[in-house]
């Protein structure tokens, strides 16, 4: 879900994505956003090694902790609900873990995209890991569009903002607990 928002906002900012340099682990884009030129990017690490993609980037790029948006899903939202928060622990999210664990520091912003809890005994990993149904499609796309939103608002106005974007979003979207995955 991360990397769907995260290509949506490059490509409305008209970048493309080229490999990181010195053999960072990822793809990254420079997009003009309305704070000015912002470097997007996706790790091409496992997910639970995102740590060792982001910190060398952060280092790189010169960007400060507090500069960093993490895009991920979040089982523990209902599906439709978007929430931007700062400093907090992992929640669980193993992805994120690496990526404090690696910073050091949980000083950092996340855009989560709620995806819903997986049915029945479904095992989680497998759950965030399966394609979204044809059903299922237009909600997601219009929660790709928020989200890309929150970062544009966060890029333009900072966390407050964008907090406060993220919550305009899921009232706007009224997805709410829709139909489990």
């Amino acid at each position: 879900m991360g990397a769907e928002v995260v290509r949506r906002l490059a490509s409305e900012g008209g970048a493309e994505f080229r490999r990181a340099p010195r053999r960072m682990r990822a793809l990254v884009a420079a997009a003009d956003l309305p704070g000015g030129r912002t470097v997007l990017a996706l790790p091409s690490v496992f997910m639970n090694e995102s740590g060792r993609a982001v910190a060398p980037l952060l280092r790189y790029y010169k960007v400060p902790e507090d500069r960093l948006v993490l895009v991920h899903d979040d089982i523990d939202l209902p599906f439709g609900k978007l929430r931007f928060h700062f400093g907090r622990g992992t929640g669980g999210h193993n992805g994120v873990a690496s990526v404090v664990a690696a910073l050091g520091s949980v000083a950092l912003w996340r855009l989560k995209v709620g995806v819903g809890r997986p049915p029945g005994r479904m095992d989680p990993a497998a759950f965030v890991l399966r394609r979204f149904s044809r059903p299922e499609r237009p909600d997601v796309d219009l929660m790709v569009a928020e989200a890309a939103g929150v970062l544009r608002a966060f890029a333009a106005a900072g966390g407050e903002t964008a907090r406060q974007h993220a919550g305009d979003a899921t009232a706007r979207l009224g997805i709410g607990e829709a139909e489990p995955r």
